[in-house]
């Protein structure tokens, strides 16, 4: 049984290591149909680190990011936030809207829902992807985003799951779009005793 993230064996990191893979290369595909645009992925990395680690990671507290926050049921249940820097908005604003230039602290309503809307669907496609490979079902309610600096994003998290402890899963991947680096990140914070049924279904114990 896991009775927390750091007890996690490296064949249980390696099996999430693949889960993210595979999860990203999903949404990486739904992306680049919903653009129009070749999009390639970078190999995701999978990590089990604190709090401060994630935040030391990404830049700072003070850095500003997009956080959308997923929350999860069916056998899967936790939480998955998606960690989008300002290349991702601009991509994605300027493909829908036309528009060279946005105020990533300040987004208007429209952006905001666009933004939101892109994020929805990868995090469905993420979810499928797994879902279609371990036979579990894991639902996503509707998610909710904010543009804020990283410390008040990720402590949000902390609050609403500190019962889970003071790790998590911390999936570092990225796309490449237009020539364009995009830095994205993916936080899953599942609850421990849906994690020891994922890794019952993987096989590792």
């Amino acid at each position: 049984m896991v009775h927390d993230l750091n007890n996690l064996s490296p064949v249980a990191i390696d099996c999430m290591k693949e889960l993210g893979n595979i999860g990203s290369s999903s949404a990486a595909n739904s992306l680049s149909a919903m653009l129009g645009k070749t999009v390639k992925m970078r190999v995701p990395d999978v990590r089990v680190l604190e709090y401060q680690q994630v935040i030391d990671e990404l830049g700072g507290a003070e850095k500003i990011i997009t956080g959308i926050l997923v929350p999860l049921g069916g056998d899967i249940k936790g939480m998955m936030m998606f960690l989008l820097q300002e290349s991702f908005a601009k991509v994605v604003i300027n493909t829908f809207m036309q528009k060279d230039e946005i105020t990533f602290h300040a987004l208007d309503e429209t952006e905001r829902s666009t933004i939101l809307e892109m994020g929805n669907i990868m995090a469905g496609s993420y979810l499928n992807a797994l879902s279609d490979l371990t036979g579990l079902s894991m639902e996503m309610t509707v998610p909710s985003m904010n543009v804020d600096m990283l410390g008040a994003i990720l402590n949000v998290m902390l609050v609403e799951f500190a019962e889970v402890g003071d790790t998590v899963l911390f999936i570092d991947d990225g796309f490449v779009i237009d020539n364009v680096d995009i830095k994205s990140n993916i936080i899953l914070i599942p609850e421990m005793e849906s994690l020891d049924i994922l890794m019952k279904k993987l096989g590792v114990f």
